[in-house]
């Protein structure tokens, strides 16, 4: 079989095609210390900054050793964009939303006419910074966008009464998920045009454990949907990553379409491959007991064990992101188990 570049790889992957071995690839979080060192770029500041952000990008490539550019490293630019207001994160700690804008359907007036690719919007760094890898690494190397997924984003606009309010208040809940995910929908699709050519899709709150399935099936499905439809018109797989044990939910995950699903840590990969029918399953080595605080030999011996879980229907990823002072040791270890597997 011919050997393949790594967009080729990843691509054909996610297509369901046949391939030589597995790509090693990360979905979520990439950023660590040892990469800022090495490349002399830190967080906070490369989140806010095109150049920054690309060159702490690649380093997950240049230093570590994944075949595949992801960006970017947080999931509140999309937040921050609307108004909200935004704790700055550290050297290794991401930033969070602590503050919300909308209390009732009013509230969404003012954002009338937005632009994803608004200079003064944080959301603008990030696609030039895909523009950048791209321009670099396009023609071999998999871009991988993400964002914040539309249920997820939902909530950080209203707040905590969010979950309670898709139980009270339908026509509003149905309302805030129509506005989250036609912005999701441009904001994508502005990644694919500035150079991505894979799509990661994070939606941490958007769980079946925490709602329910006749909640996920109305809330999440349509919409999760409509993006995933969106990238697929444009040539782009996509992957949905769900926090917690979403076992029970696989099923009901996959009718959106998605091309690859990313589980956790508290779900059985096997169990896992048996409850999806087409979607690549990925993951799911513990970011924290595993890839950051253990040494090499028992990291391999864990990506050995997932990797007979998946029995060759899904991706050694890990769980959730990375810890950011994850060893790149550590990370190594998993990415030649990766690379070592064979179809």
């Amino acid at each position: 079989m011919s050997e393949y570049t790594p967009k080729e790889r990843l691509i054909r992957v996610m297509n369901g095609e046949k391939v030589d071995r597995m790509p090693a690839v990360c979905v979520t979080q990439t950023g660590t210390v040892d990469q800022m060192e090495a490349v002399n770029t830190f967080w906070p500041e490369a989140n806010y900054d095109a150049a920054q952000l690309a060159a702490l990008a690649e380093a997950g490539h240049t230093v570590v050793g994944f075949e595949a550019i992801r960006v970017p490293f947080d999931i509140t630019a999309e937040a921050e964009f609307f108004g909200c207001e935004i704790k700055d994160g550290t050297k290794v700690q991401q930033p969070s939303v602590i503050k919300h804008v909308v209390n009732s359907l009013d509230d969404l007036k003012p954002f009338e006419g937005y632009d994803v690719t608004d200079s003064s919007k944080r959301t603008s760094v990030v696609l030039e910074s895909i523009k950048i890898l791209a321009d670099k690494y396009g023609e071999e190397l998999p871009i991988i966008g993400s964002m914040i997924g539309p249920f997820s984003l939902a909530q950080h606009i209203t707040g905590d009464s969010w979950f309670m309010d898709i139980m009270t208040k339908e026509e509003y809940g149905l309302a805030i998920m129509d506005f989250t995910t036609e912005f999701s929908i441009k904001y994508a699709l502005a990644q694919v045009d500035s150079g991505a050519s894979v799509f990661s899709i994070i939606d941490p709150t958007a769980s079946y454990s925490l709602i329910g399935a006749d909640f996920y099936a109305k809330f999440v499905v349509p919409f999760h949907q409509k993006l995933i439809d969106a990238l697929h018109e444009r040539g782009v797989p996509a992957v949905l990553h769900i926090c917690g044990d979403t076992t029970e939910g696989l099923a009901l995950m996959e009718t959106c379409g998605v091309d690859a699903i990313s589980v956790d840590q508290n779900v059985n990969a096997a169990t896992a491959v048996s409850k999806v029918e087409k979607a690549l399953i990925v993951g799911n080595l513990d970011p924290v007991n595993c890839l950051w605080n253990t040494d090499v030999a028992n990291v391999k011996a864990e990506s050995e064990r997932v990797l007979k879980e998946l029995d060759g229907k899904g991706l050694l990823s890990p769980g959730c992101g990375i810890v950011s002072q994850t060893p790149t040791e550590n990370l190594q270890a998993m990415i030649e188990a990766a690379k070592n597997w064979t179809y």
